[in-house]
């Protein structure tokens, strides 16, 4: 159900878009209104794509802390059995 209403969301996404360009069209050629609101999808596109490789950027690493306090003490325990 939930895949369903994503892609109706999306045809309704891209008839909302075919209308503006059919709102445009009424004052300026239809090529033309066609080219401005691609050209506005694609400068909001790559503005989303930059913003979000800015915030891929500024997150670190995730470290696996548990694990190598797990490993440290596994080691600490494998020396204190070999000594003996």
């Amino acid at each position: 159900m939930f895949g369903a209403a994503g892609l109706l969301g999306l045809y309704g996404v891209g008839t909302l878009i075919a209308t503006v360009i059919l709102a445009l069209a009424l004052v300026l050629p239809a090529w033309l209104a066609a080219l401005i609101v691609s050209a506005v999808l694609l400068a909001v596109a790559g503005l989303v794509a930059l913003l979000g490789k800015k915030r891929v950027t500024a997150a670190s690493p995730p470290i696996p802390e548990r694990t190598m306090d797990n490993l440290k003490r596994d080691v600490d325990s494998v020396r204190r059995h070999q000594g003996e």
